[in-house]
């Protein structure tokens, strides 16, 4: 399990460059305000990273580790994109703490008291989807496809959900539906803590953009291309016409075949995370007919958006993943010229577990919540985008979307930053610049109008 450490966030902005940001109120700010009050009452962690050795103080740096399921469990498997904080003052400490004029001194430790990460008001904000959160998504369904069972799931979504004021998604309203590969709710796959994780991030951040949504999670019976796949259709049988998925692997001369078993479902928006490994494309993140998601840091600023983003990129070997695909051949909505092939990312969002979210999650771990990043935060928080925006065309595939919309005021352009080193010739594939780029696409939401037909 690798453990990192990041910089401390940038400060947050003076009091007057808030005041435009302020609308941002209730749980999520009562929250954090009570754990600044609280010193954030922290329990032990059963698997959690051994602690860093230094005290953590207000300047700390935030450390985080790779959740369990970034680790393969058999030859061939693909793994989680996620990392769960560990150590250290997020940057939704810092500007909580900053709003509240009380000194930075929380850091977050296993299970925390309360939130340490930016929950739905953040990211509603951030990404101007306030008021489509508010309104849309009604009758829609969001599909999030993991591997393995998450017992608590169910639990763990009501108590997110209800901490931060969100609709009841329960079974028994009909907002919730727990089912395996084959659409099965009672004979489902073994559970597994580590992808218990990433199946709580991914049900949150699905809540978190679209309230309103229902929500649909298939659990496929193991983390190999087949059996994922197999959930993939099956999430679409199911009717979902918004399906996320936060895994990835190798790319192969095998992905081809894949794209038309799994992935090629006109009328569906699937998104799938770019990786965390930093430069280099994987699949299925590489297949033609997803929305590939690659990752940003998120901090707030005084300009007029409140907000700014630059590439997430840690270290040579993570950050947000991006390329060129050895195999799967260029969209014809996709006009870069450095990649003869298929280009990774399409788009981005909020994935430096530094500036990471919010999570609530108790299997294999102590009850409580966490911070997490990785672009499997990325990922379903683009398929919530989409659901906001309504029901695809029946014939299109959406991953074309928000190439209509290039170079305008929808989509939150990053020019900042880099995940890797790459050829002089294409050095977008790993560097932002202005309009498209490999590790942020073409940026950010602003809205929902990147994100229809």
């Amino acid at each position: 399990m690798r453990t990192t450490t990041s910089p401390a966030s940038p400060a947050s902005p003076a009091s007057s460059a808030r005041s435009g940001r302020r609308r941002r109120t209730g749980a999520s700010i009562l929250g954090a305000a009570a754990l600044v009050l609280a010193g954030l009452g922290t329990a032990a962690q059963a698997n959690a990273a051994p602690a860093t050795p230094a005290a953590h103080t207000a300047s700390s740096k935030v450390t985080w580790a790779a959740t369990p399921c970034a680790t393969p469990k058999h030859k061939g498997d693909l793994t989680c994109n996620s990392f769960r904080v560990t150590g250290g003052t997020t940057a939704f400490q810092k500007e909580r703490a900053a709003d509240t004029g009380k000194a930075a001194a929380v850091t977050p430790k296993a299970a925390a008291a309360g939130p340490t990460g930016y929950g739905p008001s953040d990211l509603q904000d951030a990404y101007g989807l306030t008021g489509a959160a508010s309104s849309n998504g009604s009758g829609e369904t969001i599909a999030i496809v993991d591997a393995y069972d998450d017992p608590n799931a169910a639990a763990d979504l009501a108590k997110y959900r209800s901490y931060y004021g969100l609709p009841a998604c329960t079974v028994a309203n009909g907002c919730f539906k727990k089912v395996s590969q084959t659409g099965s709710t009672t004979s489902l796959p073994s559970a597994d803590s580590g992808w218990a994780e990433e199946e709580s991030l991914d049900l949150d951040m699905a809540s978190a953009v679209c309230p309103n949504c229902k929500i649909l999670l298939v659990e496929a019976t193991s983390a190999s291309m087949a059996n994922l796949g197999k959930a993939v259709n099956e999430a679409v049988t199911l009717g979902a016409k918004f399906v996320s998925n936060s895994y990835g692997g190798s790319e192969s001369s095998s992905d081809t075949s894949y794209d038309t078993s799994y992935f090629k479902h006109a009328g569906v928006a699937i998104t799938v995370s770019a990786g965390d490994e930093g430069y280099g494309a994987e699949y299925p993140a590489s297949s033609k007919y997803v929305t590939s998601v690659g990752g940003t840091a998120l901090s707030t600023s005084s300009n007029s958006r409140g907000w700014t983003e630059k590439v997430w990129n840690t270290s040579s070997t993570e950050g947000t993943g991006s390329g060129c695909s050895a195999y799967d051949a260029k969209p014809t909505w996709q006009t870069d010229t450095g990649c003869a092939k298929r280009t990774v990312s399409d788009v981005s969002a909020v994935a430096d577990p530094a500036t990471g979210v919010s999570v609530y999650d108790s299997y294999g771990v102590t009850a409580g919540w966490y911070t997490f990043g990785g672009t499997s935060a990325s990922s379903p928080i683009i398929a919530a985008v989409y659901a906001l925006a309504g029901t695809p065309g029946s014939s299109d595939y959406p991953a074309s979307y928000p190439y209509a919309a290039a170079g305008t005021s929808a989509l939150n352009d990053v020019t900042s930053g880099s995940n890797g080193t790459c050829s002089s010739s294409a050095s977008y594939l790993c560097t932002a610049r202005s309009g498209y780029d490999g590790p942020t696409g073409l940026g950010t939401p602003e809205g929902t109008d990147a994100f229809t037909g």
